[in-house]
């Protein structure tokens, strides 16, 4: 396919998956992540462009896209993937773990997708095509104690992701949102019967399931999904559960 993609924290986990479906398609892929370890292990595997970026750090992120932008003259695929949760009391939280949360799940996804649509308003109306992927959660609509900063950061992707979507049609560019639910991301993670069990789907989700779902939002023909929040969660929002 040839797509120019761009994913933030894909040396590991959803991020990961997402950089080598893509490859394995025949996109041009970069990713960035603070792992640099891991980051050249899947660049050497995938055959992408790693960036060793810690995305709390607003100009080493900006100069990351600007050196894409300097070599591929355009990007046509960014997926918002980077996440971190800091689950605590809310009587323990510090404000600047708030901030930190915050940070690097929402503010990165605001600079990337800032910065492509400066260069799209630069280069006038010339690419016909672009796809934006913002990584929710369904946290955002359910929550637990202590996860405060969390449910705030993935509230904000899903409100953001519309608002982007309106601000971003007149550069042919779509946004939407994946909330996933239960992904196992370890490889060394138990999962027991009763996980499976617990969804509708008979199953944990993998990586997979996600990418797959990124694969097909950037599919050219699937541009009238725009603005939307795709839920991967095994049907588990669709349960109604009481206490036993």
């Amino acid at each position: 396919m040839n797509r120019r993609v761009f994913v933030t924290g894909g040396a590991h986990g959803i991020g990961r998956g997402i950089v080598e479906t893509f490859s394995e398609v025949g996109d041009r892929v970069a990713f960035c992540d603070i792992n640099a370890e891991l980051g050249n292990e899947v660049a050497q595997k995938c055959g992408a462009i790693f960036f060793e970026v810690d995305v709390r750090d607003k100009e080493c992120l900006e100069n990351c896209i600007n050196t894409l932008l300097n070599k591929w003259g355009d990007i046509d695929i960014i997926v918002n993937n980077v996440g971190i949760s800091k689950f605590s009391p809310i009587t323990e939280t510090t404000i600047e773990d708030f901030e930190d949360v915050i940070n690097v799940n929402l503010r990165s996804a605001f600079i990337t997708s800032h910065m492509l649509a400066k260069h799209r308003s630069r280069i006038g109306n010339t690419n016909p095509y672009g796809r934006i992927i913002n990584l929710c959660s369904t946290r955002y609509l359910q929550s637990e104690e202590g996860s405060e900063a969390y449910a705030a950061s993935k509230g904000g992707i899903w409100s953001m992701t519309h608002a982007l979507a309106v601000s971003l049609a007149q550069y042919n560019i779509t946004v939407n949102c994946i909330a996933p639910g239960w992904i196992n991301v370890n490889e060394n993670e138990i999962i027991r019967p009763e996980d499976n069990e617990f969804h509708l789907s008979g199953r944990v989700g993998t990586v997979y399931d996600v990418a797959r779902t990124c694969l097909f939002l950037c599919d050219e023909n699937n541009n009238f999904i725009n603005g939307q929040c795709i839920t991967i969660d095994g049907g588990v929002t669709k349960k109604m559960i009481y206490p036993e």
